[in-house]
């Protein structure tokens, strides 16, 4: 049902969650108009999901009707991804994500932790457990290596979903003009200890 994505698979990954920012509130205030958002968030994603399925984990589906995007921290030798997404942004838009970027900045631990990027499941294939399912996949990862999962989302829909599965809101984030995001933790399980026969 779940399988590792492949570099193959990108261009398709990208495609699902472009479609997926036509009604995130967050993509609709950095990019007010539709078909430049589209554009430049498959860009963006693109990228995104590129750098993850080499240096993360992405897990989908095996009809790609849902995937999970995971960035692992820290990443060595890997050099980050903000700069690159710059030469993409509209100018006249590149204020707000650049206030965007710094907020979720400010949010993020220097400490060891997976961070859940995309958790998306196309809306007719939702209400069968495909998303715990994604997250409990990966659960059962980082839980082996005793890490913290941490996550910022931008619907209470999405919040209350995760919070149903182990994750814990803090308290919403903003910036000048936007709307709220919610941060979450998962927190680490401690590794399992092993004894020599």
């Amino acid at each position: 049902m779940i399988r590792p994505a492949q570099p193959s698979d990108v261009a398709a990954i990208a495609a699902l969650l472009t479609d997926a920012t036509t009604t995130d509130p967050v993509a609709a205030w950095l990019l007010p108009d539709p078909a430049e958002r589209h554009a430049t968030f498959h860009t963006l994603l693109a990228m995104d999901i590129d750098h993850a399925v080499e240096s993360g984990t992405v897990d989908v589906t095996l009809d790609m009707s849902a995937v999970a995007v995971w960035h692992h921290h820290p990443t060595p030798h890997t050099p980050p991804l903000f700069r690159h997404h710059l030469n993409t942004t509209p100018d006249r838009a590149l204020l707000r994500f650049q206030r965007l970027h710094a907020l979720l900045g400010r949010y993020r631990s220097a400490a060891a932790h997976h961070w859940l990027a995309w958790l998306h499941v196309t809306p007719t294939a939702r209400g069968h457990g495909i998303g715990q399912a994604l997250l409990e996949h990966h659960h059962r990862f980082a839980d082996r290596q005793g890490l913290p999962i941490d996550t910022v989302v931008t619907t209470t829909r999405t919040r209350d979903f995760l919070t149903r599965h182990g994750y814990h809101p803090g308290l919403p984030l903003h910036t000048p003009g936007s709307p709220r995001l919610w941060p979450l933790r998962r927190a680490g399980r401690p590794v399992p200890l092993t004894t020599a026969d």
